[in-house]
């Protein structure tokens, strides 16, 4: 069975409510639900740990915790960390399988800070400014064809 890690930073507990026009309507249990509904139709065994945490230091410990687990890939939403935190950063390098880093919107379309991504030095791949769409492709992008199921 093939292990993911979901990562989401500070204020992605308030999706749906904070800047629906920004960031959509759903909140991250509904993201979660849509995501794992939709990727079991391409994986035949897949298995996601979620966690989510305001706290940069919870983040980093969640993080070095998962450099000796089994997973397949670290998907990592670091929300505002991803333009601060060097600890993040840091923390990413002890990951020895991918990383992939995503945003829910177009960073590029924002505001001149957000345009500074510290934590993707640390990423294999950048998705972005697809919604609640980043979370299945950040999976989907580190699936393999033998795990697809009749594509």
């Amino acid at each position: 069975m093939k292990k993911f890690l979901i990562i989401n930073g500070p204020n992605l507990n308030f999706l749906g409510k904070r800047e629906p026009e920004v960031y959509g309507s759903m909140s991250l249990e509904e993201i979660k639900g849509y995501t794992e509904k939709k990727i079991k139709k391409f994986s035949k065994s897949l298995e996601i740990d979620w966690f989510q945490s305001n706290l940069e230091g919870e983040i980093v410990e969640r993080i070095q915790q998962a450099s000796d687990q089994n997973y397949e890939a670290l998907i990592i939403n670091p929300a505002a960390y991803s333009h601060t935190s060097v600890a993040i950063l840091d923390a990413l390098k002890l990951i020895e399988y991918k990383v992939v880093e995503v945003h829910l919107s177009n960073t590029y379309n924002r505001e001149s800070f957000r345009h500074t991504r510290l934590t993707a030095k640390s990423s294999d791949a950048i998705i972005e400014g697809l919604g609640k769409e980043v979370y299945f492709l950040g999976i989907f992008s580190q699936l393999v064809e033998e795990d697809f199921l009749d594509v």
